[in-house]
């Protein structure tokens, strides 16, 4: 589902970017799509790993992991600024955007961190990782999938942050829903997890109209 929400939204995002401009992003915005892709890519192939039960390749790919990780953490506010201020100079567009993109960046440290730290408690580890993977697929889920099945709502509260959260967050809650079924329980580190990526929405959807955040996101492009 995770990749269906990549591939739906910035296929589409990018086949109507190039139609109208052509190839002009920045390239800050290629390697951020190779990196960010390339997670996508490796998380696939740990899990496959875990499932054919191949523990010692997985080890070595995680350490591969940690450092694409923590370049990620870097490129992603990066990309959000120079793509933001650059949109602001072109069309006038203000910032306060990047309340969404900065706390899915922070979601996706601190939970993937955890993921990571916790590597030798299996369930909270693996709960943790699918955490940060789920939060960040909202990047590509709200730009296809979400208005669509949103659009009922009109402009309301739910509509609103439904466009942006909606379907990785029906995935958050899946896991677990999974883990009630199957384990007839909730992992603590899930539970914390899960509340911690609740907070983070509702303060980045609250600050897109906060005043002084956006003059704050004005000053971070130099205007």
């Amino acid at each position: 589902m995770v990749w269906v929400g990549v591939l739906s939204g910035f296929g589409t995002d990018s086949f109507q970017h190039v139609s109208k401009f052509g190839l002009d992003y920045p390239l800050i915005v290629h390697f951020h799509a190779v990196a960010f892709v390339g997670w996508l890519v490796l998380f696939t192939t740990q899990v496959l790993l875990i499932r054919s039960e191949r523990k010692d390749i997985h080890r070595k790919l995680g350490i591969a992991g940690a450092g694409l990780a923590t370049i990620m953490i870097f490129l992603g506010p990066a990309t959000a600024l120079i793509v933001d201020a650059r949109a602001y100079e072109l069309t006038g567009k203000t910032p306060e955007f990047l309340a969404v993109q900065f706390a899915d960046i922070l979601a996706f440290a601190t939970l993937t961190g955890a993921g990571l730290l916790l590597r030798g408690r299996s369930p909270s580890h693996k709960r943790l990782l699918l955490l940060g993977l789920m939060y960040i697929s909202d990047a590509g889920f709200a730009r296809f999938l979400n208005p669509i099945l949103v659009a009922p709502l009109g402009p309301t509260f739910l509509g609103g942050i439904g466009t942006l959260y909606l379907s990785s967050d029906v995935l958050m809650l899946g896991l677990g829903a999974y883990d009630l079924v199957t384990r007839r329980k909730l992992y603590p580190a899930y539970v914390i997890g899960l509340t911690w990526a609740l907070v983070l929405q509702l303060t980045a959807f609250s600050l897109l109209s906060n005043p002084g955040w956006k003059a704050f996101t004005m000053h971070l492009i130099g205007h």
